[in-house]
């Protein structure tokens, strides 16, 4: 098996007297999609802030390319490469693609913006992710759809070059063809060698493009499977119960 671009080991956080996660170990692969699945509570966000540098851990390693690190910021995950898109997207509404795109990393010369080349990749980044759904590249963020909206989420976290991306419910509020476009682009992804994480409650997302799903309950992570070996009925099992006939935490 190759390594892992992006791996936990032994992972414990806590909220003063209540621990969220237990030893958790989790691993995500260039070139495929990891499903992180879990009821609510089971530690899904928690997990990926301590990967992004929110929130500290407090034992256990992080690993990138087979490497030990040290992650203590945003910054700090951005530099390996770890990109996250959460649920809210934190797009600005009055901005358009462009300067949302570009938000707190603007390119420039001299003292002014360097307008031509921030659209330049844009327009790359999009065009690479064959994404169709945009007219135009400076269109207000408030006049796109949620699609949309998440498009462009997602071709803001691959235009730094970023080598993971973790996608926290992408499909949560879209309509059934705006999630088959996301959808496909979260293959697209994982196809042009990215690892992806995509955090997910709903089952037929998970089995349309997942490789590998990872099952966390009440802060343990009770199975880690590859996709083709488990059935719907399994995970929701593993979601709800922690274990599903010979898979899982066992008593």
């Amino acid at each position: 098996m190759t390594t892992p671009l992006l791996e936990v080991r032994g992972i414990d956080k806590s909220f003063g007297p209540v621990q969220v996660l237990h030893d958790v170990a989790f691993s995500a692969h260039a070139g495929e999609v990891t499903a992180l699945v879990g009821d609510n509570g089971a530690g899904k966000s928690t997990l990926v802030k301590c990967v992004g540098g929110i929130y500290p851990i407090d034992s256990g390693d992080i690993l990138f390319d087979g490497k030990p690190v040290q992650v203590h910021g945003p910054r700090d995950a951005g530099t390996l490469g770890i990109e996250i898109v959460y649920q809210d997207l934190a797009l600005c509404d009055n901005l358009d693609i462009v300067q949302n795109m570009f938000l707190g990393r603007e390119r420039r010369r001299g003292l002014v913006l360097d307008e031509a080349s921030m659209e330049e990749m844009a327009q790359e980044t999009l065009s690479g992710l064959s994404v169709r759904t945009v007219k135009s590249i400076r269109q207000q963020v408030s006049s796109l759809s949620g699609g949309q909206r998440q498009t462009v989420a997602i071709a803001k976290a691959v235009l730094w070059n970023s080598k993971v991306v973790i996608l926290d419910e992408p499909t949560a509020a879209l309509g059934v063809a705006q999630t088959a476009q996301v959808l496909e682009l979260v293959r697209r992804l994982a196809d042009k060698g990215l690892a992806v994480v995509l955090i997910s409650h709903n089952m037929n997302d998970v089995f349309a493009v997942s490789d590998r799903i990872a099952a966390l309950y009440l802060g343990r992570m009770a199975a880690r499977v590859k996709t083709a070996d488990v059935t719907h009925a399994q995970v929701v099992e593993l979601i709800t119960s922690g274990r599903s006939g010979d898979l899982g935490i066992m008593p």
